[in-house]
């Protein structure tokens, strides 16, 4: 009898004949996550972790849960399939309270039927535990019994949820437009969830912006590897840009401007590092560059790529919590200003048009000068 981990995967089950490659990218991402501290074989519609030490399960558990693709994991015991060696190990399960026992039979060779089996396999249970009585509908414990189709039965008894989605980069590549605060670690999540890979920018106004803001973007990345894999991080010199806006714009478009000089950037990275699509945190109507003119006005700049909002309908609350779970929160909320607060205007324009942008920015004469300068002097940092 062994001590394994049984990991299920959720939406893959609706793939078609190209379900082996979400299958197969999914056994590689976790055995990228435990990162050799167990093996893993696929057996049936699951993925089986074992050969590991007793005192890493939880640990490894925990690692699984961030993967996308996988919708639950399970420690359980295997054994080979018989009945004796079922009845067997359920005459030495101990509970109390309320239970149910769930059988499922992949493996049509076994005689007896999962319904007629789980009724055995009560019984069993129920002469050796006097403090139990049968719940079927809300038990205290679920007792799970599966046999598989590699001879071995599973028994289990917890199911710990993960992630979901599909399994990272099945999808493609995008860059993120990552900032220090608490909404686009969170859109990068949820398109990671999707099966994109991620890549990301941070756009750096030293000295108005310090040290410390570029270290917690760093920090907002490096948590995110946990459930995207590794991470390229585009750290972009912004400062004379915005200087530029700020010398040559009418003030309340520098916003505006900032953002549309942001994605044509972003843009140019994104192509030049095999990204598909870029990616922001933006949220409809919470605060005055996000109305519908204003990411008009943004996607007027993008050329070749799409750009996806996931967090464009959710409200503040919704993307905190997420932000808690996934475990970024925190580090958004210390207080080291990113480069979106510097020379930020009283009274931004709310509802600009394209046209107002166009002349605006006409009057940087060096504009591409001063892309084509940021995108050179960019730093990358590895993730991850």
């Amino acid at each position: 009898m062994n001590k394994v981990i049984l990991a299920r995967y959720g939406e893959i089950h609706l793939k078609g004949d190209n379900r082996y490659i979400f299958e197969n990218v999914l056994e590689k991402n976790i055995k990228k996550s435990i990162n050799g501290m167990a093996k893993v074989s696929k057996i049936g519609g699951r993925y089986l972790i074992y050969d590991y030490a007793s005192d890493m399960e939880s640990t490894i558990i925990n690692k699984l849960q961030k993967v996308f693709g996988l919708i639950s994991v399970s420690p359980a015991v295997e054994f080979e399939t018989s009945l004796e060696n079922i009845q067997s190990f359920c005459a030495n399960i101990r509970l109390q309270g309320t239970f149910k026992v769930k059988s499922t039979r992949a493996d049509k060779r076994f005689s007896i039927h999962s319904n007629e089996l789980s009724a055995m396999m009560g019984q069993v249970i129920l002469e050796n535990n006097e403090n139990l009585t049968v719940d079927l509908h809300n038990p205290e414990h679920l007792v799970e019994i599966d046999i598989r189709e590699n001879g071995k039965t599973y028994i289990l008894s917890t199911r710990f949820e993960c992630a979901g989605g599909l399994p990272v980069s099945t999808s493609g590549k995008g860059m993120l437009m990552l900032s220090g605060g608490i909404d686009s670690p969170v859109a990068g999540y949820l398109m990671a969830k999707r099966g994109l890979s991620i890549n990301a920018t941070y756009f750096h106004s030293f000295p108005y912006t310090s040290e410390q803001a570029k270290q917690k973007v760093i920090d907002l990345a490096d948590i995110l590897t946990q459930y995207t894999g590794k991470i390229s991080l585009f750290v972009v010199p912004f400062t004379q840009i915005q200087e530029a806006i700020n010398a040559n714009c009418n003030r309340e478009f520098m916003i505006t401007i900032m953002r549309r000089i942001m994605v044509r950037i972003t843009e140019k990275l994104a192509t030049l590092n095999g990204c598909e699509c870029i990616i922001t945190g933006e949220n409809l109507a919470q605060v005055a560059s996000q109305t519908v003119q204003g990411i008009t006005c943004s996607n007027s700049v993008a050329e070749k790529l799409p750009i996806f909002r996931p967090l464009i309908a959710y409200d503040k609350i919704e993307i905190t919590r997420i932000a808690e779970r996934i475990g970024t929160f925190e580090t958004s909320s210390l207080p080291y200003e990113d480069c979106c607060t510097v020379f930020v205007p009283p009274r931004p324009v709310i509802k600009p048009k394209v046209s107002e942008a166009i002349r605006e920015e006409a009057k940087i004469v060096n504009m591409q000068e001063l892309i084509d300068w940021a995108v050179t002097n960019t730093q990358k940092i590895e993730l991850g």
